[in-house]
């Protein structure tokens, strides 16, 4: 039972969308705006959160989001580059004449991948309660399975600042290939890392990871921007890791490098059924 019920003659629902990265979204069902804690929660058409259910106990609760982009402050592209993928997603109840912020919970979860048809898109969730029914064990193998560049628990505690440049770019190719002439960097150096716009019509958009980097500041990313960089676009690029033994062996010591062998998490002499199951090694 929860501790707090919004009175009934006045009840209104309420969504909170909290992205990866980018600004919060705030909406209501309630006609009129809404204001509590600091956040404004709009009232507006073309959208419907549908299918949302919680239990008492620890049963998975869901939460599917319907709409029509470019409304409710949700755009074609933000859906397109998957900023809502991941996203945290509340729903609460409260009273329109006296609002309060997560007044009566209903249920809270993280939304999966987006699907868009023509300008209509739909977002299935799962609740926060289904995390606790993933299976979660020690696992080994030749890749390491640490979370790169994280310094918490199941990190493996290279630093983020030394790893993160910025730039510029000084010619455009396509959407998945440009370059910025002022890199001095060595091939190789940002592949498997990830470029995020933070001007021109990117900006915003969630980080795409990155094919090849090679020497000449010449960039590829797996999957197009979903707008056509532009000449002089800034940008935040961050290296990668391929989760392989001999990329902190080979980054060891050098000028820039991730120096973390210590910290490899890995078990490159695993034996395995299958050769190819050793790419790790190789």
């Amino acid at each position: 039972m929860k501790s707090v019920v919004a009175a009934y003659a006045t009840r209104v629902l309420c969504l909170r969308i909290v992205p990866v990265t980018g600004a919060s979204i705030y909406l209501t069902d309630h006609p009129r705006d809404l204001t509590m804690s600091g956040h404004t929660y709009l009232s507006t058409s073309g959208y419907e959160f549908t299918g949302y259910s919680a239990t008492a106990g620890f049963a998975p609760g869901s939460l599917d989001l319907q709409g029509i982009s470019g409304v409710a402050g949700i755009s074609r592209a933000q859906i397109a580059a998957g900023l809502f993928d991941g996203a945290v997603v509340s729903i609460f109840a409260t009273s329109w004449s006296a609002p309060i912020e997560d007044e009566e919970p209903i249920v809270r979860g993280i939304f999966g991948k987006a699907r868009l048809e023509d300008d209509r898109y739909t977002i299935d969730g799962l609740s926060l309660i289904d995390a606790l029914n993933t299976a979660r064990n020690d696992q080994f193998t030749a890749q390491c399975p640490k979370v790169f560049l994280s310094q918490g628990f199941g990190g493996c505690l290279v630093p983020v600042a030394p790893n993160t440049v910025t730039g510029s770019l000084t010619s455009v190719s396509s959407a998945a290939l440009f370059t910025d002439t002022a890199r001095g960097e060595a091939s190789d150096t940002f592949a498997a890392g990830t470029i995020q716009f933070t001007s021109g019509p990117n900006a915003g958009l969630k980080a795409l990871e990155i094919r090849s980097f090679s020497a000449g500041g010449v960039i590829a990313t797996f999957e197009p921007f979903y707008y056509l960089p532009q000449i002089g676009d800034n940008y935040t690029m961050v290296r990668g890791c391929r989760k392989r033994r001999q990329d902190c062996e080979a980054r060891e010591g050098g000028s820039g490098t991730f120096n973390n062998i210590v910290n490899f998490g890995g078990f490159p002499w695993v034996p395995t059924s299958s050769v190819y199951g050793q790419w790790g090694q190789k």
